[in-house]
């Protein structure tokens, strides 16, 4: 920041607007260099706090770091711990994060923006880089220790029970758009999302967001209102709804061997447990994992400087999550430990970096009720559609409770839900369809939005 401002004085010695941009960028240097510093550190090292509080609480282990991460982003964004942006800066934004330093520096040479707006500005793009990063280098982790073979072999019924979860999902989503989507900012994004969440969770949702450019504010609103909305969701299918479904769906039978059941049920107790990330014996494998998936984001980015804007950061994230899939593919990187922990630690400070953007006073404006019954009625819509279609094709009720589970609120939500439903069988097939729905999700959610765009 420093350089760029001494850079600016010498390119430009003879305007005085000019030269007290660049007074006031000195001037508010070391401001700047100790926020980021801290923001950085903050965000990267804050997921280990709840991480451990989910360990230590029964009520905050049920809702999930990646939650808890949201809600710790939320406060500090919205109590005025952050600068905030000047009236004018926020107009000048719309539904961008930030502002390039040349179009910032000309409005505030145009007296548009205040000195305030300076400290603003680099946040907001430091916050917007770590999203960029993040998120590329937590999708190949998450999918490293996928064994294709191996999940359909174990679970092929599962495959016809994940096909009618997408279909619902689609058409719930379809039609809601055109219900609901007229009103609605960046609408076609927001499907893209909501195709994203529903088959792989925040992972999906978050991959979608970043190749689709989504505004902080709607992608957080978004998230919350799925939030809100997904955890009543969750309560009716961990209670009411075996019974209920047992109306229209026949009971579960078994299908799977009871070993099995308890091999998959050993892998499902793993997926959430992150203290193998912070002891010694770990770190090869870390370190191995995050240099592969260093080297797909790289290549991700090349490929995506050969196409023009804004279809490049489509282009990345669908390569990054293809050659991620063919690396599940080479044994070795298969089995290294941790990987997938490794990904959902990324995923939880993605979660802390864009819930802290947000302007949280604008879930409550009139405006975004169409937005928050667009969600409402994919998660309930898609259920229904679900339901009829698992009647029409004779799969039982307790499966496709636990491919909505698998597919909404991702695997780790798995085995709680199958204890619910007392039938530990259930975690081979939820597991198959989450996981699946991890590699597809992002695809589906990409085509659909530019379908609908």
């Amino acid at each position: 920041m420093k350089v760029l401002c001494l850079l600016l004085l010498f390119e430009f010695p003879g305007r005085i607007i000019q030269k007290k941009f660049i007074y006031v960028c000195l001037h508010q240097t070391k401001s700047i260099m100790l926020i980021t510093i801290s923001l950085v550190v903050f965000y990267l090292s804050a997921p280990v706090l709840l991480i451990y509080l989910t360990k230590i609480s029964k009520i905050l282990n049920r809702l999930g770091a990646v939650v808890l991460a949201y809600l710790l982003g939320l406060f500090i964004g919205n109590i005025g711990i952050l600068p905030a942006a000047s009236d004018s800066f926020r107009e000048i934004l719309g539904t961008r994060s930030f502002l390039p330093e040349a179009e910032f520096k000309s409005y505030f040479e145009a007296s548009k923006l205040t000195e305030s707006d300076i400290l603003v500005n680099q946040i907001a793009s430091l916050q917007d880089i770590l999203m960029t990063i993040i998120i590329p280098l937590a999708i190949p982790l998450l999918l490293f220790s996928l064994d294709i073979r191996k999940w359909l072999k174990l679970a092929k019924g599962a495959v016809l029970s994940l096909i009618l979860a997408m279909v619902s999902l689609l058409i719930a989503v379809f039609v809601g758009f055109y219900l609901f989507a007229g009103s609605i900012t960046e609408s076609w994004k927001v499907a893209g999302m909501l195709v994203g969440v529903y088959t792989g969770g925040t992972p999906n949702l978050a991959a979608i967001g970043t190749a689709l450019n989504v505004s902080p504010n709607i992608f957080v609103l978004t998230h919350t209102y799925d939030l809100i909305i997904g955890s009543v969701a969750l309560l009716f299918l961990m209670t009411i709804a075996q019974r209920l479904f047992h109306a229209f769906l026949p009971k579960f039978q078994v299908v799977h061997k009871a070993e099995n059941a308890y091999q998959i049920g050993n892998e499902a107790d793993d997926i959430e447990n992150f203290d193998p990330l912070f002891k010694r014996k770990a770190v090869p494998d870390i370190l191995k994992a995050l240099g592969i998936s260093v080297l797909i984001f790289a290549i991700g980015g090349g490929l995506s400087l050969l196409v023009p804007k804004p279809t490049d950061t489509i282009v990345a994230i669908l390569a990054i999550t293809t050659l991620g899939l063919l690396s599940s593919l080479i044994k070795p990187i298969r089995r290294l430990r941790n990987s997938f922990q490794l990904g959902m630690y990324l995923i939880i400070a993605f979660s802390l970096v864009v819930s802290s953007m947000a302007n949280l006073s604008n879930m409550f404006q009139i405006e975004f009720l169409q937005l928050f019954l667009y969600v409402l009625f994919v998660v309930f819509g898609s259920i229904i559609i679900h339901v009829g279609l698992a009647s029409i094709f004779k799969l039982d009720a307790d499966t496709t409770i636990i491919s909505i589970t698998a597919l909404t609120y991702s695997p780790p939500f798995v085995p709680a839900v199958a204890s619910a439903l007392k039938n530990k069988d259930l975690i081979i097939s939820g597991l198959t369809i989450g996981i699946l729905g991890y590699a597809l999700g992002t695809y589906l959610g990409v085509i659909v939005a530019a379908i609908l765009k």
